[in-house]
This record gives structure tokens, C-alpha cells and sequence, in this order.
């Protein structure tokens, strides 16, 4: 390909609206262009690195016996309601009615799709099991847009589902999947980690998450660097030390703190500790309110919330909301003289006595609470945030809190879907059973910014080879002399009957120009036609390198093998 003829608009100034460094430089290496809030063009740059990236994932399917297929992007309501997810999977869902007031989503996942497509035709336990996938654009109306390709309202993904009549089968394909996932990672040099990971709106039972590691990530992980134990923030377990007390119950008092309302607040109003506050968080989902209590040193997991409720509509309540309920500000909300209320725990709460909590009057608070004399606790369960430094929950070791990009996730599904949606086959004995499911998401074009926010420099991009857009770049210092671009062209066509991708710079612009804009689209390897031809020499320089090598322009066997050889050992 001659640059010349190349569609890819590079930038020299970073982009005003850019918040993130694979935002920057795939926007200012000519490789993508914002269309609206969340949704990009692919320029063919970017277009070639979407589809090596697309192959690496098909092909990784395809070894472990799993069959293409493609299927509408607007998918009917109904098969929604009957799962209840039109309802529970929250805002991001894009609904749209047709011409005949009919409602559709732009399909954020497939779960309800492709059981309903299969259900009445793999009907026998022995076409099973099946491992369906399609590569597609799928669409969520993110709250806030941003980092480019890593949080988008229109997005590329992999997502696969299978098809089962045991859960032991169920577990071979997981970890066949599990497996694809990090040959995947392995192919691109990616720095990865698969994670225990939170099920989410897509449910079930199992979950782990493949996360890229950069500074840059919104995924938090914690790992335990002496067992190897790690989940994301939203699953992340860990111990905690505390036990029962022999301490003994002092009276329940309600005290004054005007103007006292954060924790912080009340722990130097009241002279003690955070860890003996009590906070009382209100949300509110489909089954009506909910309060929540944790300790005042430690903070509510949401996500840990939403899947122990089985309802991931929650939220938390507004001030208007919680003023209308319990005729009490935000900031004075507890658990006692509360009614009709569920009252959910967190583990950290179990082994409290004569703690503090809101007084459920303005500028009140209790003083000396203690739970089943004072109020009853519907249930206790593990709704904290675990931080770094926390005690691993395998071996106790110091939790590491470290930074990554979700690019892949594997789920076990269980019934979830076939139940819902009466999808069953018939097994040996001629019994209707239901299907044992999984399914297993890829980001694909997410997969592009998570490379380039690992591999990247003050120059531009690093790509790997296997994603490179092209593999290497020949620059031709001046067009004005003719030796120049004939050894170029020479070079690049004969690499290129080799099975070598080459991007040859013909432009008519300064060398300095042409150096900066290889740097910046970052393709692997770089030969320079230029003054070291008056001794009959070409320069090799990989872009992970500040060293150069000459070699003699006209013997194209020692061109070739060295290209190969200097390929083949990139490693980043």
C-alpha cells in the first residue's frame, strides 16, 4: 500500500475532547473518528486492526468447536419481559417502538435471542451440546460516554452461547472457553489476568473476567500476590478479624448533633471511632425500599447487593424519596423505630455493640444501638468494598488494589434463560429438561484501546505484530531522488510476494514528517531509504527500539531473512 493513496488523516495536536491516551492516539493516528457521544467511524487503519483482531477471536472460536452464526441487532420486547429483564436491565437498554407502536431494543447481549432461537429445533440430548457465537455490534446508552473505544454507546463484540445437558459439560466448554480467552490475550502480548468477577445484569452463577493490566482502566482488581487469589472489586472477598465481645449492652439514647451529618462529622463530634458508626444507606429497586447498614469505616458494594437481592434495578434512593419515606433527612436515616423495611447487613455490623447510628429525626442520632434489642436485621451478607490492603480471604496475606480494562468475560448461566423462556430438550429417557447454559463475551473493539493503553510511548502507538496494521513501513526520504524510491519499491514488493503486509511512504513531505507519523500509527518495523543508499546501505529500526541496523539494499535474501527474523523476535 503507498501512503500516498492510504485515507489516514493524521494529527499533529492531541484531540480537545480526548480523556483518555488510546482515545488520543488512535484518533490522532488517522485510525478512528468520533461520530457522536459513544460512537466512532473506523478509518481503514483502524479497519485493519478491527479485523485482525476479529480473526485472532475467530479463529480462537472456531479450535474449540464453536459455530459462527449472526443474528438481529433489534430484538422484539417480548422475549425481554418473558425473562424479566426489560425492565431489570436498567437504562442502558435502547428502546425504540416501530411504525406500528411496536417495542424493540438495539440488542445490548443476546441471552434472550439465541434461546429462543434454538429452542425448537435442538430438541434431542443428542445434538447436544452446541456452542453458537457472532461477532456483532451490539448498543448501550451509557450515562457518560467516554475513554473512546472503552466505554461507547455502539460497540464490536464476540459473544458466544452454549448449549448443554449437564453441568459437567457445561464446565468443559467454560474452561474451553476460559482457555480460547487467554490464547487470545497470549496473541496479542497482552499483560492479563482472569479474575473471579460478579455476574451482573447477565446473571448466573460463575464469572470470571479477563482484565487487561493499565494505569488507565476502570475495571479495580484485587490480587493477593502470595496465593494468586483475584477478583474484581465488585466480587472481591476478604477476611476480617473482628469477633463477638463480652462487652455489655449499655441503654439506648437518643442525642443531639446539630448540623452533624457525614461519618466523618460524627466521629469527631461524638470523640470515637469510625468503626463504631453505623451507616444507614436507602435504595430503592423493583420490590419496593431497601435499607442498608455497614460499618462507618467501610463502604457498600452495590454490585454485591444487587446480586444478593437478585434485582439489578437498585439504586439509591433520592433525598426527596428518603425525606417522603421517612420523614428524615439524609444524613440522620437509621435502622431503629424503621418499619415495613427490609433490613439488609453487612457482615461488618454482625459483631457491634453499643454503636451509633441515625436517630430517623433531623439532627438526632442514637447512641448505644445494639441490633435485636434496638431493631431486627433481616439478613446478614458481604456487601463491602474491598480496598487494597485488605486480608486476602484464601490465606490472609495483604490484598494489591491494581488498575485493568475488562476485555473478555466467561459466565455460567445455569437454567436462568431456558427456564424463563421454556426452552427444553428431551433427554434418553424421553423427559422434557431444560437447557444447561453458558455464554462468554469478547470486547473486540475494546480490545483495540486496551492494546494501545498497554503499549504505547511518547511517540505514538507500539502495536504487536499480530494486530499491526501493516508490519512494516518503508520510508523513502526524499521523493526527489530516484535511487530512493526505486530501492523502496523494490524492497516493498518483493516483501510483499513474501506474505509481508508494507506500508510504503511515497508522500512529498519531509522526512521529519514521515518519521513522526510512522512512530505515531506505531507499525512494527521501519526500513529507511535514505543517505545511507550512497553506500549502499538501507537502516532497520523496530518501533520498540531506539537501535538501528544497516544491511546492503540490493541483496534481497539477506532483506528478507533479516525482516523475518526481526519479526518473528518482537516481543513488547
Amino acid at each position: 500500500m503507498d501512503w500516498s493513496k492510504l485515507y489516514a488523516p493524521t494529527l499533529k495536536e492531541s484531540p480537545s475532547d480526548a480523556d483518555i491516551k488510546s482515545a488520543e492516539l488512535l484518533i490522532r493516528g488517522g485510525f478512528i473518528r468520533k461520530s457522536a457521544s459513544g460512537v466512532f467511524s473506523y478509518l481503514p487503519l483502524g479497519t485493519r486492526v478491527l479485523q485482525k483482531v476479529t480473526q485472532i477471536v475467530r479463529e480462537e472460536m472456531n479450535a474449540t468447536g464453536a459455530q459462527e452464526l449472526l443474528m438481529p441487532i433489534m430484538q422484539p420486547s417480548e422475549i425481554w419481559k418473558t425473562t424479566g429483564r426489560w425492565d431489570d436491565y436498567g437504562p442502558e437498554m435502547m428502546k425504540f417502538k416501530d411504525r406500528n407502536d411496536r417495542e424493540f431494543t438495539l440488542g445490548p447481549t443476546h441471552e434472550e435471542m439465541i434461546t429462543t432461537l434454538v429452542k425448537d429445533e435442538l430438541r434431542s440430548y443428542k445434538q447436544l451440546p452446541v456452542n453458537l457465537y457472532q461477532i456483532n455490534t451490539k448498543y448501550r446508552d451509557e450515562i457518560r460516554p467516554r475513554f473512546g473505544l472503552l466505554r461507547g454507546r455502539e460497540f464490536i463484540m464476540k459473544d458466544a452461547y452454549s448449549f448443554h445437558t449437564s453441568t459437567e459439560s457445561l464446565d468443559q466448554t467454560y474452561m474451553d472457553m476460559y482457555n480460547a480467552y487467554s490464547r487470545i490475550c497470549e496473541r496479542m502480548n497482552l499483560m492479563y489476568v482472569a479474575v473471579e468477577a460478579d455476574t451482573g445484569a447477565i446473571g448466573g452463577s460463575n464469572s470470571h473476567e479477563f482484565t487487561v493490566f493499565a494505569e488507565s482502566g476502570e475495571s479495580n482488581i484485587l490480587v493477593c500476590e502470595k496465593c494468586g487469589y483475584s477478583a474484581t472489586q465488585e466480587k472481591a472477598e476478604c477476611l476480617d478479624d473482628r469477633k463477638s465481645t463480652d462487652e455489655s449492652l449499655k441503654e439506648l439514647t437518643l442525642v443531639s448533633t446539630p448540623n452533624v451529618r457525614t461519618v466523618d462529622e460524627l466521629a469527631k463530634f461524638l470523640k470515637i471511632e469510625k468503626a463504631q458508626i453505623v451507616k444507614s444507606m436507602v435504595l430503592v429497586g423493583k420490590s419496593g425500599y431497601v435499607m442498608a447498614l455497614i460499618r462507618g469505616d467501610l463502604e457498600i458494594n452495590t454490585s454485591k447487593l444487587k446480586s444478593y437481592l437478585g434485582d439489578q434495578t437498585l439504586r439509591f434512593a433520592t433525598p426527596e424519596e428518603v425525606l417522603e419515606k421517612f420523614s428524615s433527612q439524609i444524613g440522620y436515616i437509621g435502622p431503629v423505630g424503621v418499619k415495613e423495611i427490609r433490613i439488609i447487613a453487612d457482615n461488618s455490623v454482625k459483631f457491634l455493640k453499643n454503636y451509633v447510628v441515625g436517630g430517623l429525626k433531623n439532627e438526632y442520632h442514637y447512641i448505644n444501638v445494639n441490633h435485636g434489642r434496638d431493631y431486627e436485621i433481616k439478613a446478614y451478607t458481604d456487601i463491602r468494598v474491598v480496598v487494597d490492603g485488605d486480608r486476602c480471604p484464601k490465606c490472609g496475606a495483604p490484598l494489591k488494589l491494581k488498575k485493568g480494562i475488562e476485555v473478555g468475560q466467561v459466565f455460567k448461566l445455569g437454567t436462568k434463560y431456558s427456564e424463563k423462556l421454556s426452552a427444553t430438550y428431551v433427554d434418553s429417557d424421553g423427559n422434557e429438561k431444560y437447557y444447561i447454559m453458558g455464554c462468554y463475551g469478547w470486547g473486540v473493539s475494546r480490545t483495540i484501546a486496551a492494546v494501545v493503553e498497554q503499549f504505547h510511548d511518547e511517540r505514538g502507538i507500539i502495536w504487536p505484530r499480530s494486530i499491526a496494521p501493516f508490519e512494516v513501513a518503508i520510508t523513502i526520504v526524499n521523493m526527489a531522488l530516484p535511487n530512493q524510491f526505486e530501492t523502496g519499491r523494490k524492497i516493498g514488493e518483493m516483501l510483499e510476494k513474501h506474505g509481508i503486509e508494507v506500508l510504503l511512504d511515497d508522500r512529498d513531505v519531509s522526512a521529519g514528517f514521515k518519521f513522526k507519523d510512522a512512530d505515531l500509527i506505531g507499525i512494527p518495523l521501519r526500513i529507511t531509504c535514505g543517505k545511507s543508499l550512497e553506500n549502499g546501505d538501507i537502516e532497520l529500526k523496530l518501533r520498540n527500539s531506539d537501535k538501528s541496523l544497516k544491511i546492503k539494499a540490493k541483496d534481497d535474501e539477506l532483506i528478507l531473512n533479516t525482516v523475518k527474523t526481526l519479526l518473528e523476535n518482537y516481543n513488547l
